[in-house]
């Protein structure tokens, strides 16, 4: 006898067992016993449309042996809206299975229902930053962070902060300059201008240049400076003042990072007088700084037409 089978609070289900193709499946799953019997109740549950505590007890149940089931989480998030359930309650359980099941995606838009119809981001904002503490580069996480902002209009409610302190810890996190890109420019279509503003823009290249000198191999500024050029509608050749200080050609055996003379690449073939020197630029990311895509700096240099050639 089962759990639920050996239970008088569920002898009025009669449950529905799993169909995998007849007796003698191609590739059946090896479920437990206890697992094939909690889903049997729920599917004779749900194909009754019952809405009660035991399935709460149920769909809790069968996450702890199962914690990726996406059709339990909805089953319950449908249960908890229908009766009423006390919302708080149930986000402190959340938070119990989200520190466990640190990758789970499920989890996370449960989460995302819960707190949407409580109406209320409190205390949520903290979380995160706990769960980030766990793993810092969480695209789960990170994903529903910027759900938060967006929902509750949280933009200006320390974030800025927030992932200063991220970058703070480790200036090689993309997960944390994407988040930064989307505080600063995701009001565009709300009138909130970015980079497109001459002072965000010319803070956030300052920003990107103090995280350049920490680390100056670190991709991350090299492509959020490329991302402020392209959407404030500016020439690369803007940058050059910062990149000369990474990948100078008349030093080329002090080039301090192939990102920057990636760049410098890019904005001397910007102009026809400079494509020479951009050739230059991609035969030392070939032969000398980064060897390993030299079939790729080749075909850029390809693109350059007969310059290259010559």
């Amino acid at each position: 006898m089962g759990k639920y089978s050996s239970s008088p609070s569920w002898s009025d289900i009669t449950p529905l067992p799993l169909d995998e193709g007849g007796p003698n499946p191609l590739a059946a799953i090896a479920y437990t016993d206890e697992y094939c019997e909690a889903m049997s109740y729920l599917r004779a549950i749900m194909a009754a449309t019952e809405h009660s505590e035991r399935v709460l007890d149920l769909t809790e149940d069968i996450i702890d042996m199962n914690a990726a089931h996406y059709t339990v989480w909805l089953y319950r998030a449908a249960t908890l809206f229908t009766l009423g359930s006390n919302l708080k309650e149930e986000l402190e359980w959340v938070n119990d299975m989200a520190q466990t099941h640190q990758k789970n995606y499920q989890i996370w838009n449960h989460r995302n229902m819960v707190v949407d119809k409580l109406g209320s981001s409190e205390g949520e904002a903290a979380f995160v930053e706990v769960m980030l503490g766990l793993d810092a580069k969480n695209y789960h996480v990170w994903s529903y962070r910027q759900w938060l902002v967006k929902r509750f209009g949280l933009w200006e409610e320390g974030e800025t902060e927030f992932v200063e302190r991220m970058l703070e810890r480790d200036v090689r996190n993309n997960s944390a300059w994407n988040h930064r890109w989307f505080i600063v420019n995701g009001r565009e279509v709300e009138g909130v201008k970015g980079v497109t503003d001459e002072g965000v823009r010319e803070r956030e290249v300052d920003f990107a240049e103090r995280a350049l000198e920490k680390a100056p191999q670190n991709p991350s500024p090299w492509n959020y400076l490329r991302g402020i050029t392209r959407a404030a509608g500016l020439p690369l050749g803007g940058l050059k003042g910062i990149v000369v200080k990474y990948a100078d050609l008349s030093k080329p055996d002090a080039v301090r990072s192939s990102h920057a003379l990636d760049l410098l690449a890019d904005i001397l073939a910007e102009e026809e007088s400079s494509k020479k020197e951009a050739v230059l630029a991609l035969d030392l990311l070939a032969e000398k700084y980064d060897p390993v895509r030299k079939n790729y700096w080749e075909y850029r240099k390809g693109l350059l037409g007969e310059v290259a050639a010559a």
